[in-house]
């Protein structure tokens, strides 16, 4: 049977697994929301652990809390920065929308380690007390807005943006490779005027540069900490300095340029960079979602598709037909886009409903915002690793499909009119000839003319001129 020790809190008594870091707030947070199962993320609670590392180091550097307390709290506290101590963060994502129930088990079990390194039983509060000295000068409505920023900023740097950017360096060592490769175009999936492959992948490019852009002029304002400002704002019970000070250590400790809030209220009352910050994350989605489609279209065959690139094979594609092989990623590319566009209206919803002086939806959040970071840095570098870095082009096949393309007759526009132009195509087309055979049968061009007019790289170039 499992041990219990008795824990007291306001509401009274409460078994606490003997073994167990947390205490009796952590406790009926653990009773009372069994929901879903899913657990706050390990950045999360790593930036749990800095604030209360960075809390303490301040506290005691501004004479608040002794140096024997401050030392445990700060050795506790970077244990669970550390995932020493992750198995004893057990809360349900959905709870109370404050976070507060997450904020106490990290207090209690910074505690319940400092006091054990102290020489004291779990369960003790003393000399380290959850409430008194590991929260010092802290709410839970300014510590949990925090830490969602700190978590999104780390899990920005280390996975997000390194993954954007490995998968830009990639298009655009594609878009040189490619250049010289002129293929159809299309709009409504229908031929259209010729285009460069590699001019083609600069629009990829083009699509992830511009989503780091969004990116870099969100984390601005997810730089801002709303530590400091306590129960609503005002800072009551915390020193006028904590706030900033806080800030500082906190970019010491993780080379981020964070800061304090210019207004505590916005800080705890709303979710805005949270919702700017996810609404990058959509957009990037979007671009990635564009650039997989396109890969799966391009990939589509082999032999009744467009069959204009040979993706790698990475695995089987079908349990009953045999050879067969799917785009796998540009496929979970997809799903992980899907993802994060309902995670945005999660946030969305999230971040509207904050209530006067705190808003009280902020486990969701944390939760959604985190992992749409996550799956997407994930995503681009295996976009980047598995899809985009070895394909195999079928350049035969696609130089005798752009030269058989009827919509080439739009550069005689300049030189026929547009009606003369249709006429020639529609010839084309009926007879199965190309534009270039059928301009010079009806004797509106010389061969050589034709020849220079229609030449498909050309094409692919601004400046045609009317014929004098």
């Amino acid at each position: 049977m499992t041990e219990y020790r008795i824990e007291r809190d306001s509401l009274g008594e409460v078994k606490v697994p003997a073994h167990a870091y947390w205490g009796a707030q952590t406790q009926r947070a653990i009773e009372n929301f069994p929901i879903s199962g899913i657990r706050f993320p390990r950045v999360f609670i790593r930036a749990l652990g800095l604030i209360k590392y960075a809390a303490a180091k301040v506290n005691h550097e501004l004479g608040l809390l002794d140096e024997t307390r401050a030392k445990a709290i700060m050795q506790a506290a970077q244990e669970v920065a550390e995932g020493k101590w992750d198995e004893h963060f057990p809360l349900d994502i959905f709870q109370t929308g404050s976070g507060t129930s997450t904020n106490m088990n990290a207090n209690e079990v910074i505690a319940n380690r400092a006091n054990e390194i102290l020489g004291q039983p779990l369960g003790t509060k003393s000399p380290v007390h959850p409430n008194d000295h590991v929260n010092m000068g802290q709410s839970s409505n300014d510590v949990i807005p925090t830490a969602i920023h700190v978590a999104a900023y780390l899990e920005v740097d280390q996975i997000l943006w390194p993954g954007l950017q490995h998968l830009l360096d990639v298009l655009r060592e594609r878009v040189q490779e490619w250049d010289h490769l002129v293929k159809t175009g299309r709009t409504h999936l229908m031929d259209a005027m010729p285009i460069r492959l590699g001019q083609e992948f600069s629009g990829w490019a083009r699509q992830v540069e511009l989503g780091l852009e969004r990116l870099d002029a969100a984390l601005k304002h997810l730089a801002e900490l709303a530590i400091g400002g306590t129960a609503v704002g005002t800072g009551v019970n915390t020193h006028p300095e904590f706030g900033r000070r806080m800030a500082a250590e906190l970019s010491r400790l993780t080379g981020l340029p964070f800061r304090e809030a210019e207004n505590h209220f916005e800080a705890q009352s709303a979710q805005d960079a949270a919702v700017e910050l996810s609404g990058a994350l959509k957009t990037i989605a979007a671009s990635l979602m564009k650039i997989a489609n396109d890969l799966r279209w391009m990939n589509s065959g082999p032999i009744a598709g467009l069959q204009e690139i040979r993706l790698k094979a990475l695995q089987p594609g079908s349990s009953i037909m045999p050879g067969k092989v799917n785009p796998v990623i540009p496929e979970a590319v997809r799903m992980v886009a899907a993802q994060v566009f309902g995670n945005d209206a999660a946030i969305t919803w999230g971040g509207a409903l904050g209530d006067f002086q705190l808003n009280v939806m902020l486990p969701v959040i944390a939760h959604n915002l985190l992992q749409s970071i996550k799956i997407l840095g994930n995503a681009a570098r295996v976009l980047a690793d598995k899809a985009l870095t070895d394909f195999q082009v079928n350049e035969e096949h696609i130089t005798r499909l752009v030269e058989r393309n009827p919509i080439l007759g739009t550069a005689l526009n300049p030189i026929i009119g547009y009606d003369k132009a249709a006429e020639v195509v529609k010839k084309a087309l009926k007879e199965g000839k190309t534009v270039k055979e059928v301009v010079i049968e009806m004797g509106l061009l010389t061969p050589e003319e034709a020849e220079k007019v229609l030449d498909p790289r050309k094409l692919t170039e601004p400046g045609l001129r009317k014929r004098k």
